[in-house]
């Protein structure tokens, strides 16, 4: 006897049972101020190191100088080449899994005018406190200069601090005459989402965030009507691949705007080659200079398989190099998202213009 439940319309059964496979699924990747954040304290300082020349202070140098018997000093950028003994920055790092408060930053603010009241080194000019987070109480406190600086000297007058009860009574009070003589509107401290987007500005971004989205990819290059320096053999190897499909007809770069095929091919290349370019100015200024680099080389490895075969002429050659470029799996690195199919065939002109690649040879046809 069968049971009724398992049959369809008419007796038919069920269709079977289907079982997919679970998705895998890559992590995603954490965002650069995530990424900051886990950052140990060496590894804070170096990115504050990155992130300092990008400010507009004029900073002669910028010097790291963290560790024991630092006086207080993480890293500091001179206005002038008498560093210490002249006008700098202090930019003080604290990475700690809590927001810095003012009783961390009053304890390094003491130790700052012991050191520069012992003679250690002058009074910075801007004194700021970097880093993950920040209490919001802190740059409240400092928006009010003669309210803090009120608030140091009573804290100074009682503290427990042993940097400061061991001193004598003559350097007490020179720390605190120091103190009450100088300007707290010194004192800030700077939010990383500020920070973050300075360091995009530098040339270290790229090597600490390889995978970062940036705002804005390459500047569109347009090709200029006259072709320049950059452009001869490149466009020189375009011209033969035209002489040898239209013999007689181009015979010279002059003759290609006869041939509207010809001039059209030429005018797509050139587009191509400057989105190339583009391309490569972007990795100088605001990647690595060496993603380029890689991007023609991966290109290269494939493409150059593609032109060694045997074509009946060089324009065959150059349609299947072409093709080719587009299919490349290219190295991951900040620069790919931006490498579009006309910047691929661009760069096999770049090729070109290092004889790394060439479309036409002899006996073809």
């Amino acid at each position: 006897m069968s049971d009724s439940r398992n049959e369809g319309p008419e007796g038919a059964q069920p269709p079977p049972l289907t079982v997919l496979p679970p998705t895998l699924r890559m992590a995603p990747m954490p965002s650069p101020k995530q990424m900051v954040t886990f950052y140990d304290p060496d590894q804070f300082e170096e990115f504050v190191k990155e992130w300092v020349p990008a400010l507009d202070a004029k900073y002669v140098l910028v010097e790291r100088h963290g560790g024991s018997g630092d006086h207080g000093i993480d890293v500091a950028g001179y206005l002038s080449r008498e560093r210490l003994e002249g006008p700098w920055h202090n930019y003080q790092c604290k990475r700690y899994a809590a927001a810095v408060t003012w009783a961390t930053a009053a304890q390094e603010m003491r130790k700052m005018f012991v050191a520069a009241a012992a003679g250690e080194f002058t009074v910075p000019t801007r004194y700021v406190f970097v880093a993950p987070i920040i209490s919001r109480s802190l740059p409240r406190q400092f928006a009010k200069p003669t309210e803090c600086r009120a608030k140091f000297l009573q804290e100074l007058a009682t503290t427990r601090d042993k940097l400061v009860t061991r001193l004598t009574d003559d350097q007490r009070a020179a720390v605190r005459d120091l103190a009450a003589a100088t300007d707290f509107a010194m004192f800030e401290c700077v939010d990383l989402d500020e920070m973050l987007e300075l360091h995009k500005t530098t040339p270290h971004w790229a090597d600490r965030f390889p995978f970062a989205p940036f705002d804005q990819g390459p500047t569109e290059m347009v090709p200029p009507p006259q072709h320049s320096a950059d452009e001869t053999r490149y466009v020189q190897q375009l011209v033969d691949m035209y002489r040898e499909r239209y013999p007689g007809t181009i015979d010279s770069l002059e003759h290609v705007p006869s041939v509207q095929e010809a001039d059209e091919h030429l005018k797509r290349q050139r587009v191509a080659f400057y989105a190339a370019e583009a391309l490569r100015v972007f990795a100088r200024d605001a990647t690595k200079p060496a993603y380029f680099e890689r991007v023609k080389q991966d290109v290269y490895d494939i493409v150059v398989e593609v032109a060694a075969r045997s074509y009946p002429d060089g324009w065959e050659r150059h349609g299947a190099v072409m093709e080719a470029a587009g299919t490349v799996q290219l190295t991951p690195t900040a620069l790919v998202p931006f490498v579009e199919p006309k910047a691929r065939k661009g760069v096999c002109h770049h090729l070109a213009n290092e004889e790394r690649l060439t479309w036409c040879r002899e006996g073809e046809k």
